[in-house]
Formats: C-alpha cells, sequence, structure tokens
C-alpha cells in the first residue's frame, strides 16, 4: 500500500485578476500545498526594479504559508506586447529568451525553489530542423551550466504543435546534449493525452527517470485544449496512482489558464477533484493486499486476458467464487457487509484498465441483469471503486435502486456499503429521498445503522424522524428496539457526541 501523498499546486497563470499575494491566500486556504508562479507584469515581473524587495517578500510569504513553488516561464507577452510566446530560442532575439530563463533561474535560486519550467517554442517559416537544433542545443548548453551552478533543476515541458512537442523528441534533445544532470521533465499529463501514443500512466513510468516537475488538467486527444477535470478523456486514478508508484516528490500543479474569471471555484473544484481521483487509486491496491496468494494469482492473469479480450469478463465472472473462494477478507468479519474475497477479485476484474472505457456502464449493467446473488453483489461492491472521482456519475443507480428493492440482505448491505480507500457511491450519488427510504430499509431489516456508509454526514432532520417514529411504533407495542437504532436517535436528537454515535466505515479492516 502507498503510505504517503502528491502534493497540489495551482499555477499563477490561472489567477489572472488576483495580486500574488490574494493568490497565495487562496490556495492555502483551499489547501493547495504549492505554487507554480508564471513570470509575468502582474504577478512576478524579473524586470522590475524592484525584484530584490519582490523577492525577499515572497519568501516570507512562502514561509509563512507552508507553500512549496516552482518557477514558470510561459508568460504570453512578457517579452514582447505584440506576439505571444515571442522570441523564442529559434526566432531573431532569441538572446532575449535566453536572459529571461537566466532570470528566472536566479529568481528560482533567491527563492530556494527547485525548479524552472521551459519550453522549446514553435519552428518559425524559414528555419530547417538542423538549424533549429543548432540553436536549441546552443540555448540550453547555456542554461543547464547556469543551473548546475545555480543548484537548481530546468524542466523542460514537451508541448503540442512546438519543436519539442512529445517524449520521443525530449529525448532526443537529451541524447544531444548528453544528458546533463541539471535538465529534467516537466511533463504535461494533458499533453499525454493529446498526442502521445502511450497512456497517460505509462506516459509517467516512463517519465520517471527525468521528472522534476508536473502539470495536470483534463484533455481530449488530438485537442490542445486545457479543460477542467471530468470534461475530458483522462482516467485520473490510475495516473495519480503512476505517480506514487514511480516516487514522485515534486508538485502536480493544476494549469488552467484560461479560468481567471472564476478562478477561485475553479481551483476548490480541482483539489475536491485531485483528492477524490488520488484516494480512488488506492482503493484497488488496498484489495491486492488483502488476497490470498492464489486469488491473486488468478486475478492477475484474467487482467492479462482483459487486456487482450475485455469480453471474456462475462466468462470470468460467474466462476470467481470457485477458482478463488467465498471467504471473507482477512479481518473483514462476518455479516452482510464483509467483503469476501470474491467481491475483491470481480471488483479488480472490473477494474482492469481494459474496462474504463465509455462502455463501462453497459458492461456492469449486464453483469448485474444477468448474473446470480453474487455476481450482483461483486458488481455493487465495485461501484466505489470503478466511480474515482465521480467517473460513473449516477449512472449506476439504477443498480443501487434494484438492489434496495430486494430483501437480500448483501444485496443491500454491498449498495450501501464502501470499499477501502474509496467514497461509498450510494451515499455520494442518492438523492436525500431515496437515501432516507434506504436507511428504513435497514431499520426493517435489521441491518445495522453504524455500518451503512455516510449515515452521520448525510442524517437530516427528516429522516431522524422517520426513525424515530419507528422506534416510537416499536415502544408503543412494548417491542425493543436495536441498540444501533436508539444510538441513532441518540447522537442526532441530542446534537453531537463522541459516544454511541455511527462509525460510517464498512467492516473492511481498519489496518488498510
Amino acid at each position: 500500500m502507498r503510505n504517503r501523498s502528491l502534493t497540489y499546486a495551482y499555477g499563477t497563470n490561472g489567477f489572472g485578476d488576483h495580486t500574488l499575494d490574494e493568490t497565495l491566500d487562496v490556495l492555502r486556504g483551499l489547501g493547495y500545498g504549492g505554487v507554480s508562479i508564471t513570470l509575468d507584469r502582474r504577478h512576478l515581473d524579473p524586470f522590475a526594479d524592484d525584484l530584490d524587495r519582490r523577492l525577499a517578500h515572497l519568501r516570507g510569504r512562502l514561509d509563512e504559508l507552508g507553500l512549496e513553488a516552482v518557477v514558470e516561464t510561459g508568460g504570453r507577452y512578457l517579452l514582447d506586447p505584440w506576439n505571444k510566446h515571442r522570441p523564442t530560442f529559434f526566432d531573431d532575439g532569441r538572446e532575449v529568451r535566453v536572459d529571461l530563463l537566466r532570470r528566472a533561474l536566479d529568481v528560482a535560486a533567491r527563492l530556494d525553489v527547485p525548479v524552472v519550467h521551459l519550453w522549446s517554442g514553435i519552428l518559425p517559416p524559414g528555419v530547417d530542423e538542423e538549424t533549429a537544433w543548432d540553436r536549441l542545443l546552443g540555448a540550453c548548453e547555456t542554461l543547464t551550466a547556469e543551473a548546475e551552478r545555480l543548484g537548481v533543476r530546468l524542466g523542460f515541458e514537451p508541448e503540442p504543435g512546438m519543436f519539442i512537442d512529445t517524449l520521443d523528441r525530449f529525448d532526443e534533445l537529451c541524447a544531444r546534449l548528453g544528458d546533463p544532470p541539471a535538465l529534467g521533465l516537466t511533463l504535461d499529463l494533458g499533453h499525454c493525452r493529446c498526442l502521445e501514443a502511450e497512456s497517460v500512466a505509462a506516459c509517467v513510468r516512463r517519465a520517471a527517470p527525468r521528472l522534476v516537475h508536473v502539470q495536470i488538467e483534463d484533455m481530449r486527444r488530438g485537442t490542445h485544449e486545457h479543460v477542467e477535470f471530468g470534461h475530458g478523456e483522462i482516467d485520473f486514478p490510475p495516473v495519480l496512482g503512476a505517480l506514487l508508484d514511480v516516487g514522485y516528490r515534486g508538485l502536480v500543479s493544476v494549469e488552467l489558464p484560461r479560468h481567471s474569471h472564476i478562478a477561485p471555484a475553479t481551483a476548490r473544484r480541482s483539489l475536491a477533484f485531485l483528492r477524490a481521483a488520488e484516494q480512488g487509486a488506492g482503493a484497488a491496491d488496498a484489495l491486492w493486499d488483502l488476497l490470498p496468494g492464489a486469488a491473486a494469482g488468478w486475478t492477475r492473469e484474467a487482467q492479462h486476458t482483459l487486456a487482450v479480450n475485455p469480453g471474456a469478463v462475462t466468462g470470468f465472472f460467474p466462476i470467481v467464487g470457485r477458482r478463488c473462494g467465498r471467504e471473507p477478507l482477512p479481518g473483514a468479519g462476518n455479516g452482510p457487509f464483509a467483503w469476501t474475497v470474491d467481491d475483491a477479485v470481480r471488483t479488480l476484474l472490473l477494474d482492469a484498465p481494459a474496462l474504463r472505457g465509455t462502455e463501462l456502464l453497459s458492461i456492469i449493467t449486464e453483469l448485474y441483469e444477468n448474473g446470480d446473488a453474487a455476481e450482483r453483489r461483486g458488481v455493487l461492491r465495485a461501484l466505489p471503486v470503478l466511480d474515482r472521482a465521480g467517473r460513473l456519475g449516477d449512472t449506476a443507480l439504477p443498480l443501487v435502486h434494484d438492489a434496495l428493492r430486494t430483501n437480500d440482505l448483501r444485496l443491500i448491505a454491498a449498495a450501501l456499503g464502501t470499499a477501502p480507500s474509496a467514497p461509498g457511491y450510494a451515499a455520494r450519488h442518492l438523492d436525500a429521498q431515496a437515501f432516507r427510504q434506504a436507511v428504513l430499509k435497514c431499520v426493517f431489516t435489521g441491518i445495522h445503522l453504524d455500518q451503512v456508509t455516510g449515515l452521520t454526514e448525510r442524517a437530516d432532520p427528516e429522516l431522524v424522524r422517520m426513525v424515530r417514529a419507528y422506534a416510537d411504533e416499536r415502544h408503543t407495542a412494548d417491542r425493543d428496539v436495536a441498540p444501533d437504532i436508539e444510538a441513532f436517535l441518540i447522537a442526532h436528537e441530542t446534537g453531537p457526541t463522541t459516544e454511541g454515535a455511527p462509525s460510517c466505515v464498512s467492516s473492511i479492516p481498519t489496518s488498510i
């Protein structure tokens, strides 16, 4: 299991209507751990007469707020008010670009910031490939020598449409330069989705040895447009999991430069999305850790088959119990909420990379509708994992509603439970009335309320009134009321308490 988390930052180029101090205050207030500072006229002008004073003030603010930082150099009109991102390393006047990067390295060193970001620029008409290489290599040799002298790393970003646009081209740049240690890689994850042949997670693993900075946003294949998370095509939990797996410890910086008009709201949504996606990245790991060796081996082989033939999941699903066992997972306890080995295996089959595309909903719906009770439970158990960062949305709610209409305690429990390291699906997506009815279903069927995921957060006065009415009817008829129901009423009729309040966790062992 991974035992640490990523550090998220936000680019100041997405706060164009805020001062730098205001931007830092907002980001720290939202819970960000870092900031990507774009050198520009609005926030930090590297040509300002009072640069020394500004840097001293900024260093103090970063220390005060506990924010990490990188320096970025993608200011659109910093060098030429008429032409965006000009001059590049290839234009007449390219020495101005080199001077900017040298200033950026000096700024980073004085701020004690480890990375300065840069890119190649677009190849202008009339400049051939070899001339371009000569100019770029000459600039990079100067800058890497300066970076090494100052103890700062350069983070070179492949950018769609530029001379260095892909990881292959970046590798060629490194080889031509002789792999200088001061030259690292800035990996923009959206760019990977836009034009790299490999998956985004595969790009992370490939980039790991040189990776010094990460920019993140959503994007679609073939379209270089930075969009908010959930509005593109990237499945983020596996990508964030890859960053954790390779031991990346730099900033993961949100890059949404066209959202300044709604910067605080966008930054808030972005951090919530990324935290949920990272949480989802660990959910499958927790299940892998609990599987017996034989079951884990069978599951890995099945996932390898699914990589070639995703449709094979319909054949695997019914035989999981026979091949892998049906006993509770270690430490899961007993009862309807206890996860079993076959539950975990079915979840991991549905979480296979080959099944993460747009047809996932139709696949799980077919498996649920055609499956027996154990297979249906397996689908329901998988929903919190499959819904990482809201990728399913409420589209799988018909399966939850169907389970809640039954009298099968294990189906009801699976519909209302959670998975390790993943938010509960029903608690996230059921509307208020449906959630109240689901809780009453547990009351009437004897499912303990302290196992209903999200109950403490979602209990409202109407739900408390409904449960009270049930308890009063039992008391009037001189019948016992279950202790978990009494505890729920005590907790919610008398205000928050630390005793007797529902725990709202599943019976997955707390050690994971």
